[in-house]
Order: C-alpha cells, then sequence, then structure tokens
C-alpha cells in the first residue's frame, strides 16, 4: 500500500525528517505542525520511521504468540491482580470495556451515525483478550505516591521463553519508545510549546509494552468483540503492524470509522492519543475511541496462515506501547491549550464540556483502572 493510499484515512508523519534536519527548519516546523493537527482532528495518526526492524517486530510476535500458547495453568503464574495487573499476564475475560456503563461514552455511540457505531458492548462482558504488561520506564530518584503502579517486571517460567524475553521484549520496546517520544516532542512544537515539555512530563513514566493476545481458534466467528469501544487510559499509545487486521479506530471530526490497514511491509507505526494527553490540552487533543474485532479481513487473514504457517499458534497479537506521564506529575491543563479547546468545541453545549480536575496522574490512573474492572 503507498503512503498516499495509507493517508486518505490517517496522515503520515515522517519521523526521518524530524531527527535529520535542524528543529528550527521549515520542513521540521511543518511536519511537527501536522502531528499536532493529526491529533487534534482524528486522535492519531501514523508513523513512519526508518530505525523500526521487521525482524524485531516479527521475534516479537513469535515469542507472545508462543507465550499465550501455553497452558492457563502456567500463564496463571503470571498473574499479579494484587497490583492491578500492572506487570505480568491479565488473562481473558478480566478486563471489561469502561464504556457499556459509562454515561458520556454510551451518549457518544448514540450519536455516531447507526453504520459507525461499534459491535454492541452493553451487555459489559469481559473482553475475551489476554494481555501482558513489561515495563519500560525508568524509576523514579524519589519515593512515589504510586508504588503499584511501579512495580517490578514478571519474567515467564518456561525456559525456552524466558532465555529469549528480556531481550526480545526490551529491544523492541524501546523502538516503539523511541518513535513515541519522538512524536511527543514534535507534537509539543506542533502545539507551540517547549520541544521537551511532554517528553519530561513522561520521564519517569510507568511505560508499559503491553501486548494483547486473542485466541483465533476460541473467538474467531465474524464480528466477536475482541477489544470493546474503549479510550486508553496512558498519554500516547503506539502500535506496531499485527499479522490479524481488525482494529478499528474512530475520527474525532467526523465520527466515522476507520479500519486500520498497514502496508503488508514497511516501518510504519500506529499512535493514538490517551486519557492523560486529553486531560493535559484540556480536551483539545480528544483520546481516541477504537475496538478490537474479528472481521472478514480477520477470517482471511485466519485461512490465509493455516495454509503458510500452519505450525504456529492462530492467535492474533497486538504490538502495543503505553507511554505513560510520571505517576506523581500534577495533571492539569494547559491554560492557552484549554482555551484552543473551547474555541474547537464551540458547537457543544456547556453541560457536555468535560471538566479535567486538577489531580496526580497516578490518581488518574487509579480511577481509570476501577471504571475497567482491575482495581476494585
Amino acid at each position: 500500500m503507498s503512503e498516499s493510499a495509507l493517508s486518505e484515512t490517517l496522515p503520515v508523519i515522517d519521523l526521518d525528517v524530524f531527527l535529520s534536519q535542524p528543529t528550527q527548519s521549515i520542513r521540521v516546523q511543518e511536519e511537527c505542525n501536522k502531528a499536532a493537527d493529526a491529533l487534534i482532528t482524528y486522535g492519531a495518526l501514523l508513523v513512519h520511521d526508518s530505525r523500526v526492524s521487521e525482524e524485531d517486530n516479527d521475534a516479537f510476535l513469535d515469542l507472545i504468540e508462543d507465550y499465550f500458547a501455553q497452558p492457563v495453568e502456567d500463564l496463571k503464574k503470571d498473574e499479579r491482580p494484587e497490583i492491578h495487573y500492572q506487570v505480568g499476564v491479565t488473562l481473558e475475560n478480566t478486563e471489561k470495556p469502561k464504556c457499556a456503563v459509562d454515561e458520556p461514552c454510551l451518549d457518544i455511540i448514540a450519536n455516531l451515525d447507526p453504520v459507525e457505531r461499534p459491535l454492541d458492548i452493553s451487555g459489559h462482558h469481559p473482553d475475551p483478550k489476554c494481555r501482558f504488561f513489561w515495563k519500560m520506564g525508568t524509576p523514579p530518584p524519589y519515593e512515589t505516591e504510586y508504588p503499584a503502579l511501579n512495580a517490578p517486571n514478571v519474567v515467564p517460567q518456561a525456559p525456552r521463553i524466558s532465555e529469549k524475553w528480556e531481550s526480545t521484549m526490551e529491544k523492541w520496546g524501546h523502538s516503539m519508545k523511541n518513535a513515541v517520544e519522538n512524536i511527543a516532542e514534535m507534537t509539543a512544537i506542533g502545539l507551540g510549546l517547549p520541544r521537551e515539555f511532554i517528553k519530561d512530563a513522561g520521564k519517569y513514566g510507568p511505560h508499559l509494552l503491553g501486548p494483547t493476545a486473542s485466541d483465533l481458534v476460541k473467538y474467531g466467528q465474524k464480528d466477536t468483540i475482541l477489544a470493546g469501544f474503549h479510550t486508553d487510559l496512558n498519554c500516547l499509545t503506539i502500535h506496531g503492524r499485527s499479522r490479524y487486521p481488525g482494529l478499528n479506530i474512530w475520527a474525532r471530526n467526523t465520527g466515522k470509522r476507520i479500519l486500520v490497514r498497514f502496508p503488508p511491509t514497511g516501518r510504519y507505526l500506529l499512535v493514538q492519543a490517551g486519557k492523560q494527553f486529553e486531560h493535559l490540552t484540556g480536551g483539545l487533543i480528544k483520546a481516541g475511541f477504537h475496538e478490537v474485532v474479528v472481521n472478514e479481513a480477520t477470517l482471511q487473514t485466519v485461512e490465509r496462515r493455516k495454509e503458510t504457517h500452519s505450525d504456529r499458534p492462530n492467535i492474533r497479537i497486538s504490538s502495543t506501547f503505553f507511554w505513560h506521564l510520571s505517576s506523581d506529575y500534577e495533571l492539569v491543563p494547559i491554560p492557552k491549550l484549554s482555551e484552543r479547546a473551547n474555541a474547537f468545541n464551540l458547537s457543544q453545549t456547556v453541560d457536555q464540556r468535560t471538566v479535567y480536575e486538577r489531580m496526580k496522574v497516578g490518581q488518574q490512573v487509579q480511577n481509570e483502572l476501577k471504571h475497567i474492572a482491575l482495581m476494585a
């Protein structure tokens, strides 16, 4: 798929330009403005980054497929419910989509054109997906108020997995972390903030490499919801290419559902805004809604991989990294961005506008975890 075909749905931001030219250059400034505008308009963008390795992504996906192909009793050894599943494994039917019972979110769904709505999550059933969280943050040089959000990593026990686990997770995780922090810098410049403003706010964030796994033997029927309609609670989420399609996102400006398509090859990543970014900008940038479902393209890929990769587990892995602001960072909207947000949202009535209260990032995360049933 050509870049022009990709950009018909989401803007493509070229990190190579940002990394190879002076910040003050017209080309870099244009690319930074494009990044900020994309997040304001769509809540998402595509990134081209020549540093990203296809081989690293493949090695990562292979490892995570092998991990989740293990018996459930082995997986359960890696659960850490006492710290709200913030490291280690979360098994299927644990996490609930917040939107199923969240009134503002239900209003958003109701206001979409019926043909653009997500698959129905009103039953509030937990998602059939599994997940593994691998912490990629720098421990803060101070005592954090939120130790459960900054817990040490869990390494799986099976020898054939554990021996290559840390090196594979760290290698792919750093590729995604580098790219998303560059996008944070570019977006800051595009918003008229100092280049390091957002990146510094996340310097000690509990960043998570969080691959999600869906068993397509067990949950491979068309229109199965693998991850119900939701937004991410962190600042920025970055995805590598999955082997199976099924991710839909919603553009803020149009209410249109966009089926995310990556080219079959190429150094592309998808970035989405999360709730922390929304809070920081006073709603100028909105957290992007998305879902993962089994659609016709998913089923076609399943059949094709049965022929071409018959020895591999039939598991959909999302290659996902959640970039957080630091847990102890004071989360408060930036005044000049709040003013822009109010102008951008003039068509809304006052009672539809979200109030972004001052709070620590760790408190915001805990509030969100309660909504999705990962914290009492």
